[in-house]
């Protein structure tokens, strides 16, 4: 079936390639063929797949301490989606190879692990695949699932596909989850061996070039003609951004005649760099001034920034930059049913968050970020709003908030040496 399936496969990402050219490059690697290879060296093969953008952002820490733990280790790193492969070339050293994982057919696959001999296999936070699962175990390539998370919902969906989820999961050498209740949900799926890690995403450091960078822009926004402070949308869904901006702009007009201090300046950053026109267009739908970030090169903002109701951030991986630029953030993926995003990354930054109430995909760490007081919870749009707000306009709060913010993420550090640790110990 499978199979039968390739040329739908091929087609859709053939299509998404109309609007994310990096879809179509490399195009023989996604059955199995050919594409970059590891250098010749005395080092073990390991292979990490880290399937989109979040995963490839949590995969440096991982990376980086699987380098020490291995020595000579050689990198054979693999993506699903072009944002994914865009990040993960931070991640390469020379001798190191990127490649698309081919569609899960078992030519394909044979193919892929023939050519390549990983000796561990390393799947990020929830990519577990029956066929490449089958293929690694019949070449005993010991395959590890790293990050583990399965939220109760993705279980129930797992489990009516039972017949092939369950031998994938069973063929796993060893799971590592972020918590005790992602590794009760993944043992109930039929993973043998599961051990609790916790979440690498504590251990990314953000680069101090990325936070002076947004530090700047702060700066700027700061000491424009009217003086606003940044208030940033992270990682916005579709869907979502209406609702904010509608919220944004009614709360300004409601305040314009009370309030004496400026109004924030908006910062806007979607998820997938394939809305950045969109959103722009919502944005002037909304009859707010805005810039681009592509605009200013490697320069600071201009004087069209300057006079800017919204800022839009139409870059990638710069978002350590944009949490260093914003007093407080705005989770996107929480104000949609779509679970949330990576709020550590924020914390990381000293930035505080307001989060909405879809936040299955990262339960634990919303939970512990709203009771360290890193992070608050509410209910719309309209009330996140009027939070951020409220927050930039209490120095004494948002200072707490901020160190808050900066105390939690350095809590929960040391998942990623527990993790390189014990892939190393497979080998």
């Amino acid at each position: 079936m499978l199979r039968l399936g390739t040329p739908a496969y091929l087609w859709r990402v053939w299509s998404r390639g109309r609007t994310e050219p990096g879809y179509r490059a490399h195009w023989p690697e996604r059955l199995g063929w050919g594409g970059a290879m590891v250098a010749p060296g005395a080092g073990p093969v390991v292979w990490v797949h880290a399937v989109s953008l979040g995963e490839a952002r949590a995969a440096q820490p991982l990376v980086q301490a699987l380098r020490e733990a291995i020595p000579g280790m050689r990198l054979l790193l693999t993506h699903t989606t072009a944002t994914g492969r865009e990040a993960g070339l931070g991640l390469l050293q020379p001798g190191d190879a990127q490649v698309w994982l081919p569609y899960d057919t078992p030519g394909a696959v044979r193919r892929f692990l023939r050519r390549h001999r990983p000796a561990v296999g390393v799947l990020m936070e929830t990519e577990v695949w029956p066929n490449v699962q089958h293929e690694a175990a019949r070449l005993r390539v010991p395959m590890v699932l790293a990050n583990a998370r399965l939220s109760a919902k993705s279980l129930r969906q797992g489990q009516r596909f039972a017949a092939l989820l369950r031998p994938a999961a069973q063929a796993l050498r060893l799971v590592l989850a972020q918590t005790q209740a992602d590794a009760e949900r993944l043992r109930a799926m039929g993973a043998p061996h599961v051990a609790v890690a916790g979440n690498v995403k504590f251990d990314m450091t953000p680069a101090p070039a990325l936070l002076s960078l947004g530090q700047r822009w702060a700066q700027v926004s700061d000491g424009a003609p009217d003086g606003r402070p940044l208030v940033l949308a992270a990682s916005t869904r579709e869907g979502e951004e209406q609702g904010l901006l509608q919220a944004w702009r009614a709360l300004r007009t409601q305040q314009a005649a009370s309030s004496t201090r400026p109004w924030p300046r908006l910062l806007v950053v979607p998820r997938h760099p394939q809305r950045f026109d969109e959103v722009a267009e919502l944005i002037e739908a909304q009859g707010l001034r805005f810039a681009r970030r592509s605009s200013w090169g490697v320069q600071q903002p201009g004087e069209d920034a300057r006079m800017a109701d919204v800022w839009l951030g139409d870059s990638m991986r710069e978002m350590p930059a944009y949490y260093a630029s914003a007093r407080v953030a705005l989770l996107g993926g929480s104000f949609a049913a779509l679970g949330g995003q990576n709020l550590i990354e924020a914390a990381a930054c000293a930035c505080p968050v307001v989060m909405g109430p879809s936040t299955f995909n990262f339960a634990e760490a919303a939970e512990l970020s709203e009771a360290a007081g890193a992070a608050f919870r509410v209910a719309n749009w309209d009330e996140a709003v009027v939070r951020a707000v409220n927050l930039i306009s209490d120095a004494e709060a948002l200072a707490l908030a901020r160190a808050r913010s900066e105390s939690f993420a350095q809590a929960h550090r040391g998942a990623a040496q527990r993790m390189a640790q014990a892939i190393a110990a497979l080998l």
